[in-house]
């Protein structure tokens, strides 16, 4: 199994913990419309719960992938935190939804063991790029 199949798997690991957690899905693999250059991406999931948006950044290792004491969410540094930013601000606009509306950036870590079809998942709810 390569990275991007990898990645595939987990997005989905991620929209049924999400669902099984009570959270209602608005999106999914978002690519902002007007956001180009180095700030251009995607945003994995975008989910709703209580009053609260969403912006959830999905990332997994599978067992071949992962090198000793390292975890998926350390991918998820400054940069790409700011990157998710600008991405959700465009989310909302092109949405019509206020840019003052609570929302927040989670991070959905998961290591997959191919061999025995299990996954570990870590939600990381409102990271701070402080």
């Amino acid at each position: 199994m390569n990275s991007k199949q990898v990645g595939s798997l987990g997005e989905k690991i991620a929209l049924n913990f999400l669902k099984k957690q009570g959270y209602q899905i608005l999106d999914k693999n978002y690519t902002p419309k007007f956001i180009s250059g180095p700030l251009r991406g995607e945003i994995d999931i975008v989910a709703k719960r209580d009053d609260v948006i969403c912006f959830v950044e999905v990332k997994a290792l599978s067992g071949l992938g992962q090198a000793e004491g390292f975890s998926p969410e350390e991918k998820v540094d400054f940069l790409k935190q700011r990157k998710i930013i600008k991405m959700a601000e465009s989310w909302l606009m092109e949405k019509k939804i206020p840019l003052d509306s609570k929302w927040q950036i989670d991070v959905i870590a998961i290591k997959i063991n191919l061999e025995s079809r299990k996954a570990k998942i870590n939600h990381f709810p409102n990271v701070s790029i402080a």
